[in-house]
């Protein structure tokens, strides 16, 4: 079965204008004109099939892979909801992973959270391409209940006004 990782990256709102998903990878071009590209992968487990996080790599076209971290689906939440809701106990098979098996109309990542994957893209993106991340995905507006912060007090210079 396909894992959709078109989707999945899709959901993840990276900002990223030069890109594409091939198979299983997404690739990005995050600074236009230079060398480095972005390749970041599913991991597989133990398991056939089970994927547990996301590999992410630094690719030069003629140097190769410069640099890659793996990013965890345990260590950032990914589907802590999820496994909590469904009573899926720590260290078991299907804890805080997907597979490729899935209920028909529903992507084998269901009920990902990917915040903190985009969190942790977004630091290691920093470090390899300064001031290319944008963000792509609209700000939140504030709520009605939303109240202003006060404007901060001048400094008493113990003389008094009059």
């Amino acid at each position: 079965m396909p894992l959709q990782a078109a989707e999945f990256f899709a959901e993840l709102c990276l900002p990223f204008q030069d890109r594409a998903v091939v198979g299983n990878t997404y690739f990005a071009t995050p600074a236009p004109g230079a060398p480095l590209r972005l390749r970041i992968d599913f991991t597989r487990t133990i398991h056939a099939d089970t994927y547990g996080g996301l590999r992410i790599a630094v690719v030069h076209p003629d140097r190769g892979e410069i640099d890659a971290v793996a990013l965890g689906f345990v260590e950032h939440g990914t589907f802590h909801r999820r496994d909590e809701a469904s009573t899926i106990r720590p260290n078991t098979k299907q804890y805080g992973t997907f597979d490729n098996y899935h209920r028909p109309g529903r992507p084998p990542w269901d009920g990902a959270v990917t915040t903190g994957l985009r969190d942790a893209i977004k630091q290691y993106a920093a470090v390899w391409f300064p001031g290319t991340w944008t963000e792509s995905a609209p700000s939140r507006a504030p709520g009605r209940t939303a109240i202003p912060a006060p404007a901060p007090s001048a400094p008493h210079n113990g003389s008094r006004a009059r």
